[in-house]
């Protein structure tokens, strides 16, 4: 109609009569002639801007889960990817991971690795992987250090627990430790870690004995047989840590706090069937 009007001059009182279009529809159209696919886009654009700015660290993949979890918008990952490319948003570059890993000179007990990257669990606390990562922050001139102990659980990859301390040594691990079997007192789950000399010490031997868990641990110089937990590290760091300077013990510790909190709550994941991992630890307990 508007081509019409516009080349052959056609009254468009006439086209409207003879289309059975109503000319408040036809001038409310003209205003907003876009089509409805770039309107949807521009839509999602302002969108994808929004995400990114509250979170820099996302890229395509996370803020497509988003629009679909949090926001209703049925899309896919090649539309979002085709807008965060238009605006220049990009994730965050991964980095290799140092290992801290200490051998002890003398293990009072090394096990086989039962778990043989079988990272899969029907149920929740059937299987837990732990390790310990390091995080630097600054002190004026003079960097220092504070280490994170974590558990993971392979069902629905929530973290049953963490500690941060300022020494990565036994305590560390035993605390985190204590406060995974308090939190889930009846669990007696394979018990997944490398081959740290905090693992493999007669306390912590004794103490896996006394909650009936079994141990396996990985093969040396296999990282990924600890591959989940590995992939949480990265995960981490890269969302978080890589690229800020903390200057703090506090800020540093008010980030990995809050982040546990986000990742088990709010962090949606592929591998979860885009969902948190407590939203899965629910609806295995619900099917149990």
């Amino acid at each position: 109609m508007k081509e019409l009007h516009a080349i052959k001059g056609y009254p468009i009182h006439t086209m409207c009569i003879l289309l059975h279009v109503t000319r408040s529809a036809y001038y409310r159209w003209l205003k907003n002639s876009k089509l409805p696919e770039v309107v949807l886009n521009e839509q999602l654009a302002d969108l994808v801007r929004y995400i990114y700015e509250a979170d820099k660290d996302k890229g395509y993949r996370r803020i497509c889960e988003d629009l679909v979890n949090d926001y209703g918008y049925h899309v896919n990952d090649k539309r979002i990817l085709r807008i965060c490319r238009k605006l220049q948003i990009q994730s965050t570059i991964k980095h290799s991971r140092n290992s801290i890993t200490r051998a002890s000179k003398n293990p009072y007990h090394i096990a086989k690795n039962y778990l043989n990257r079988k990272f899969y669990a029907d149920q929740p606390n059937q299987k837990w992987l732990t390790d310990v990562s390091e995080f630097k922050y600054y002190n004026g001139s003079e960097v220092r250090k504070i280490y994170l102990s974590a558990i993971l659980d392979l069902a629905d990859r929530r973290i049953v627990s963490f500690v941060i301390g300022d020494r990565n040594d036994n305590k560390l691990v035993f605390d985190t430790f204590d406060q995974a079997v308090k939190a889930e007192p009846k669990a007696h789950p394979l018990f997944h870690s490398d081959r740290g000399f905090q693992y493999t010490s007669k306390v912590f031997c004794t103490k896996l004995k006394k909650a009936k868990m079994k141990q396996s641990m990985s093969r040396v110089a296999h990282c990924i047989d600890n591959g989940p937990m590995e992939g949480f590290w990265g995960m981490l760091k890269r969302e978080k840590y890589y690229r800020r300077k903390f200057i703090s013990r506090e800020s540093l510790v008010e980030m990995i706090e809050k982040y546990m909190n986000y990742y088990n709550n709010g962090r949606y994941q592929r591998c979860l069937k885009s969902k948190t991992p407590l939203q899965i630890h629910q609806e295995l307990l619900r099917a149990a």
